[in-house]
């Protein structure tokens, strides 16, 4: 067998195990009660753990392509699951609480990084993870501004960390405070990050908090369009100033640094709300967006080591709890404002 062939088989094979990964993974979180822990978490801490005894030099070209090109192909998928006429259904005043919580996660979260030392990066993939929708917010944004594999994984785990508290004690504290089913499925739709944590701690309130935390939760999700629009923008003007610095100064031609992922994203969403896109073909494209998504997560918790973690301490840890913490009284004291409570 030619060099080039073994290289080539081994190439697949690794992307093939990152698949492997995703798939257990998904299966697992089918198995698990309440659906509490989400496939892409579940892929994440299974490969850091597989990498901690497995890393051979061979994968790593296999772990790159997956981690990077697999993680764009699915966050273009998962523009056409995006409706931005979904935001019409949970009215004007969801909207406003998560345009309060946006302001805490992303304003707020840019003076709270500086205390705990964090690049910038890094805070911005924990805010979105939080202000948005966990996961998927994280793995949309980061390719956007060329974030680290272990700055996607300490974010996931901080975002992680919080869902599994809240889960058990959000429905105690709407009980204690004595919300409405409305008022309980706002705040938790809205402060909530990942959207089983959200489904969780939603139907163990009561059914009807359950359906509209979720209706909440969905619209929340559709901010993941304005915010990779603009950290792609972001990302773009670092990096062309990157490039002029690296060139003497010289002109950097724009078509080089644009994400053109991002087109693709926005164009499938923007189809998908003018309803052009079938809803099978829909619902087909966000179940292999999310298997895509997995399979990226699982390559970048192979590329992740415990050692990794310990470097980096708690600070990722507090902040995204600081982070969180903030935006759950954000939104009970907006809630408590609009006379919904």
């Amino acid at each position: 067998m030619s060099t080039n062939a073994k290289k080539t088989g081994l190439f697949i094979l690794g992307v093939a195990i990152c698949m492997a990964v995703a798939m257990l993974s998904i299966m697992l979180e089918k198995l698990i009660p309440g659906e509490i822990l989400g496939a892409s978490i579940i892929a994440l801490f299974m490969g850091t753990i597989i990498n901690s005894f497995f890393h051979p030099d061979w994968m790593k070209p296999s772990l790159k392509f997956t981690s990077k090109r697999i993680l764009k192909v699915a966050i273009i998928l998962l523009g056409a699951s995006l409706s931005v006429g979904t935001i019409m259904s949970v009215g004007k005043m969801t909207f406003f609480v998560m345009l309060f919580t946006f302001a805490m996660c992303f304003g707020g979260g840019y003076f709270v990084r500086k205390i705990f030392g964090l690049n910038w990066k890094l805070s911005n993939l924990i805010s979105a993870g939080t202000g948005i929708c966990g996961g998927s917010a994280i793995a949309a944004i980061a390719p956007a501004i060329d974030a680290e594999d272990k700055d996607i994984a300490f974010a996931l785990s901080s975002t992680f960390l919080f869902d599994m508290i809240m889960v058990a004690l959000y429905p105690i504290m709407g009980r204690a405070l004595g919300m409405s089913d409305i008022a309980y499925g706002i705040w938790a739709g809205t402060s909530v990050n990942d959207t089983a944590s959200v489904v969780a701690s939603g139907y163990a309130f009561s059914e009807a908090a359950g359906d509209f935390a979720t209706m909440v939760k969905l619209t929340r999700t559709i901010a993941i369009i304005p915010t990779v629009l603009v950290f792609a923008y972001i990302g773009t003007r670092m990096k062309r100033k990157e490039l002029q610095a690296t060139s003497g100064g010289k002109k950097v031609n724009i078509l080089k640094v644009i994400p053109w992922f991002i087109c693709g994203f926005l164009a499938l969403a923007v189809v998908n709300s003018a309803g052009f896109i079938p809803a099978e073909i829909s619902a087909l494209m966000k179940t292999v967006s999310k298997f895509l998504m997995v399979t990226a997560l699982a390559a970048i918790g192979l590329n992740t080591s415990l050692t990794d973690f310990k470097k980096a301490g708690l600070s990722p840890m507090f902040y995204g709890i600081t982070i969180d913490t903030l935006v759950t009284l954000t939104a009970l004291a907006v809630i408590w404002c609009m006379g919904l409570m």
